[in-house]
């Protein structure tokens, strides 16, 4: 066997590899029902932050650890535990996404994304005068 021979081979099972890794790990939206079914795999839940109940971070105590409560989209609550310290304006934010696995009916997040309230739409004007500006 040629040289390029062995070069296109090994560059083919590299591209075979990747997409199949990219397949494989390619992940979309997920519930708490989903979690809860697969525990120990890996998925990004966004849910809405359950303002009634304790939001846990006491950096006296323990930086690296912060609880909350979760609502997902279909109406389940869980308790999700990260292990690093609380995000600035945590409870500012409109959706939280979550990323992790399900342990011991909580949810063990590794990563947290947040969506917060647009800046731009707090002091939005209810109707436009019929004012006009020229530049000069």
């Amino acid at each position: 066997m040629k040289t390029i021979h062995i070069v296109i081979l090994l560059v083919l099972v590299i591209a075979v590899a990747v997409v199949v890794t990219t397949l494989t790990d390619a992940s979309t939206y997920s519930n708490f029902n989903d979690a809860t079914a697969t525990p120990g795999k890996e998925f990004h839940i966004i849910g809405v932050l359950n303002r009634n109940k304790p939001i846990d971070y006491d950096a006296t105590k323990d930086v690296n650890r912060f609880s909350f409560y979760l609502v997902d989209d279909k109406g389940v609550e869980k308790k999700v535990i990260y292990n690093n310290t609380k995000p600035q304006d945590f409870e500012k934010s409109d959706k939280v996404v979550v990323i992790g696995s399900m342990k011991n009916d909580e949810f063990q997040a590794t990563s947290l994304l947040l969506k917060c309230p647009s800046k731009y739409n707090a002091n939005k004007p209810k109707e436009f005068g019929e004012k006009t500006y020229k530049a000069k």
